[in-house]
């Protein structure tokens, strides 16, 4: 199992693919953009990935932008085979994801889910997140 931080070099058809199939487990009427266009723009947007034997079985992504009230990052995304589940995929993601956060010295990452995702929010819980009144979780870096 490898898991990393997806760059424009390691995009390819197949990647796409198994992409759009992933995407399936978490909303099927998502409307999905590319990974080329995605990735056009260079520190916007880290892409967490998770590969075994070239088969895609979990991604995160994490959108980075700034505003008045400093740096922010909102996780976005999160999903693994529903085959692999329970494996701590989940959790190695978004380590990889909240480390990048760190590097880029970011105030918070925010992330919606759901009440009804309940192993999710566990998750998130676990990594330090909180729920605010809004229903937006927050890890605060500083």
């Amino acid at each position: 199992m490898e898991i990393k931080l997806l760059s424009k070099k390691d995009v390819t058809e197949s990647l796409q693919e198994q992409l759009s199939k992933l995407y399936l487990q978490l909303n099927a009427e998502l409307k999905q953009l590319s990974l080329k266009t995605i990735l056009k723009e260079e520190g916007y947007i880290d892409i967490a990935v998770c590969l075994e034997n070239n088969e895609l079985i979990g991604i995160a992504m994490m959108a980075n932008y700034k505003v008045v009230s400093g740096y922010k990052g909102m996780i976005e995304d999160v999903v693994v085979s529903e085959t692999h589940r329970g494996r701590g995929i989940g959790r190695k993601l978004m380590d990889i994801l909240l480390l990048q956060a760190e590097k880029r010295q970011l105030n918070d990452v925010l992330l919606f889910s759901g009440h009804h995702r309940t192993a999710a929010i566990s998750l998130y819980k676990s990594l330090g997140f909180t729920l605010k009144s809004s229903g937006l979780y927050v890890k605060k870096f500083q």
